[in-house]
């Protein structure tokens, strides 16, 4: 959460996750906005980046809302891009 009113908020949040997540960015997590992507060859692997993720997250004190979570899914949209295993794609249903 930033605080009310803070206009520079995106570039805030984005300064943050590139310092929270530098090891992992473009290894198999993406962040941006208020977007987190972890992406992995298979569910093993796919364990293993997640629980990365959440502990840097706890470590930086950072929490995210759990109604707004989604994990293990095949396909999903990304800024505007629909991402799977056959590879991304613009999404012109948005």
């Amino acid at each position: 959460m930033m605080p009310f009113g803070l206009t520079k908020a995106p570039t805030a949040f984005m300064y943050l996750m590139n310092r929270v997540f530098k090891s992992y960015l473009d290894k198999f997590v993406v962040a941006f906005i208020e977007n987190i992507l972890i992406y992995s060859k298979d569910r093993d692997e796919h364990t293993a980046h997640l629980r990365m993720v959440l502990q840097s997250l706890k470590e930086h004190q950072l929490h995210s809302e759990y109604k707004k979570r989604e994990f293990w899914l095949e396909e999903v949209v990304f800024s505007g891009h629909m991402v799977s295993k056959e590879g991304i794609k613009v999404d012109y249903k948005r």
